[in-house]
C-alpha cells in the first residue's frame, strides 16, 4: 500500500498563502483587460480565474454577471465543472487500488460482466477512453432523453450494452459512458456512494467543499446560458438529474481547483506514483500515444508539459490547465457553452503569468539517474515503451535493441555516467549529452526528451 508522508499531509492542511502575493501590479491590470475585453467579445455573461504560481494561488477573482438573481458573479461561488470531474475519480480508483480494492488493470466482468465486451475491457481503459464503448453524450447540446431524470444503471442499459465502436486498446474515443461505468464499479469496490468515497479521501483532506453538479441549478448558483448563431444570450433549460454522474458530477469555485492543482503540482495527497499513473499517457496497441491518461491530458506544448482537461454541461464551459514544471497552473470556468471564453482567457492569462523560458528546471541528478537506469535496461535487453516517446520507440527495433544488448553485454558496468554541458532546448525537447565511462573505453549518450522531470525519451543514442 502506498501511503503518504507525514510531512506531505502536513503540507496540504497548512493554510494557502495570501492571495496576490506573486503579481505585479502590472501583472494583475493586464489579467483584468484581457478577461473583460473577451467577456466583451464573446457575450460570455461571467467567469471565474484562478492562478496557481511557484505552487501558490496568486490570483482568485470573478467578472460578470452570475444570474438574474446574483448580478454580480463572485469568487467564492461554485460553478458547474462537468468533464474536469474525471481526474477526480481517477484518482479515487487510484487510492482504491491502493488499498487493494480493486486493479486497473481488472476486468470489467469481474464487476459489471453485463457491460459489453467486460471480458476484454479493463478498468484504466475505461478511464482513459480507450474501451470502445459509445460515448452516450457527444453533442455539445442536450438532447431529449435529457429532460428527463436518469440514474447510472439507466445509461449503463442504453449505452453499455450497445455494440463496441472498437476493440477495446485499439482507439482513443472520448466516452462519458465509461466513466459511468468507472464510477459504478468504484462504489462496489469502495463499499459507499461515490461522493461519499470523494469526500472522505479527496475533498476534506483537501480542504474543499464541492456539490453535485445537479444541485446548481437554483438561484444561489450561477445560471447557465446559450447562444444560437449570434442571436441573443439566453438562459439554458438544464438537463434532468442524473446525466453527468461519475463522467462530470462536480461543482466548485476556481480557488476550490486551484487546491487540487497544488495537490497536483506538489505530489502531495496522492502518492507520488498514483500523480504520474494519472498523467502517463495510454499507449494503443499499434503503439501511437493517446495523449491522455486516466481523466486528464498530458502534452508538451511550447516546450512545457501541460495537464489538462476541459468540462462542458448544459450552459457551462471550463478549462483546467496545470504546467508542473513550472509549478504553475490557470482555471478558468465560465456560465456559457458557446464562445470559447474559457480557452481565450486561460491563453492570455497564461501569456501573462507563465515565465519566458520554456525550459524546466528539472533536477538533473535525477535525469542522470534515468539515463543510467535506462541504459542499464538496454545492456539487460530490456525496454519499456512507457518511457520513450512514440518516435524513440520507432527508433528501437528489434534489431537495434538486440545490437545495443549484446554490445553493451561485452563492456560491462559503466564506472562512470556525466552529464556534458547544461540541457538546452531543441524542438520543444530538453536536449542533454552525457559521457559514459568503462573500463575499457568511453561514448556519448545524446538524449533528448519532454520536458519535465519524468519526461519520456524521444532520444537514447549511444554513440563514440
Amino acid at each position: 500500500m502506498k501511503i503518504a508522508s507525514l510531512a506531505a499531509i502536513a503540507a496540504l492542511l497548512a493554510p494557502l498563502p495570501a492571495l496576490g502575493q506573486a503579481l505585479t501590479p502590472e501583472e494583475s491590470a493586464k489579467i483584468d483587460i484581457a478577461v473583460t475585453r473577451i467577456l466583451a467579445e464573446t457575450g460570455v455573461p461571467a467567469t471565474q480565474v484562478a492562478v496557481v504560481r511557484d505552487g501558490k494561488v496568486v490570483l482568485s477573482k470573478a467578472w460578470g454577471k452570475a444570474s438574474a438573481s446574483q448580478p454580480v458573479a463572485r469568487a467564492d461561488m461554485r460553478f458547474q465543472i462537468a468533464s474536469i470531474s474525471k481526474q477526480f475519480l481517477g484518482a479515487l480508483m487510484l487510492l482504491l487500488e491502493d488499498e487493494g480494492k480493486l486493479s486497473l488493470d481488472d476486468k470489467v466482468a469481474k464487476y459489471m460482466p453485463e457491460v459489453t465486451g467486460a471480458d476484454r475491457i479493463t478498468l484504466r481503459q475505461l478511464l482513459s477512453h480507450t474501451s470502445g464503448l459509445q460515448d452516450f453524450w457527444p453533442q455539445d447540446y442536450s438532447f431529449a432523453a435529457m429532460e428527463k431524470p436518469t440514474a447510472p444503471g439507466g445509461i449503463v442499459d442504453r449505452w453499455a450494452k450497445k455494440p463496441l465502436d472498437y476493440e477495446p486498446g485499439t482507439r482513443w474515443q472520448y466516452s462519458n459512458t465509461g466513466y459511468v461505468v468507472a464510477g459504478m464499479i468504484a462504489e462496489k469496490a469502495g463499499g459507499a456512494p461515490l461522493w461519499q468515497q470523494f469526500e472522505q479521501k479527496l475533498f476534506k483532506p483537501l480542504g474543499i467543499s464541492p456539490v453535485p453538479l445537479d444541485s446548481t441549478n437554483g438561484p444561489a448558483y450561477p445560471q447557465g446560458h446559450e447562444r444560437f448563431a449570434l442571436g441573443p444570450v439566453r438562459v439554458v433549460k438544464p438537463a434532468a438529474p442524473g446525466w453527468l454522474w461519475a463522467a462530470g458530477e462536480l461543482a466548485m469555485s476556481a480557488e476550490e481547483l486551484s487546491k487540487w492543482n497544488i495537490a497536483r503540482i506538489n505530489r502531495t495527497l496522492l502518492p507520488r506514483e498514483d500523480w504520474e499513473e494519472m498523467e502517463r499517457p495510454q499507449i494503443l496497441t499499434n503503439g501511437i500515444n493517446s495523449n491522455y491518461g486516466l481523466g486528464v491530458f498530458r502534452v508538451t506544448a511550447n516546450g512545457r508539459t501541460l495537464v489538462d482537461h476541459g468540462g462542458a454541461s448544459v450552459g457551462f464551459l471550463s478549462l483546467n490547465r496545470v504546467w508542473p514544471d513550472t509549478r504553475a497552473a490557470v482555471t478558468v470556468l465560465t456560465n456559457a457553452d458557446f464562445g470559447g471564453a474559457q480557452t481565450k482567457i486561460n491563453d492570455a492569462v497564461a501569456e501573462i503569468i507563465l515565465p519566458a523560458n520554456a525550459q524546466a528546471s528539472v533536477p538533473e541528478a535525477a535525469r542522470t539517474d534515468d539515463a543510467r537506469a535506462d541504459l542499464a535496461a538496454l545492456a539487460e535487453g530490456k525496454f519499456d515503451p512507457l518511457r520513450f516517446t512514440e518516435s524513440a520507440r520507432y527508433y528501437f527495433t528489434p534489431t537495434a535493441l538486440a545490437d545495443y544488448r549484446d554490445s553493451l553485454v561485452k563492456l560491462g558496468k559503466p564506472t562512470s555516467i556525466e552529464p556534458t554541458r547544461s540541457p538546452r532546448l531543441r524542438g520543444g525537447f530538453v536536449n542533454r549529452v552525457y559521457k559514459v565511462t568503462w573500463p575499457s573505453r568511453t561514448m556519448y549518450l545524446s538524449t533528448y526528451a519532454e520536458p519535465g522531470d519524468k519526461g519520456r525519451w524521444e532520444q537514447f543514442m549511444l554513440t563514440d
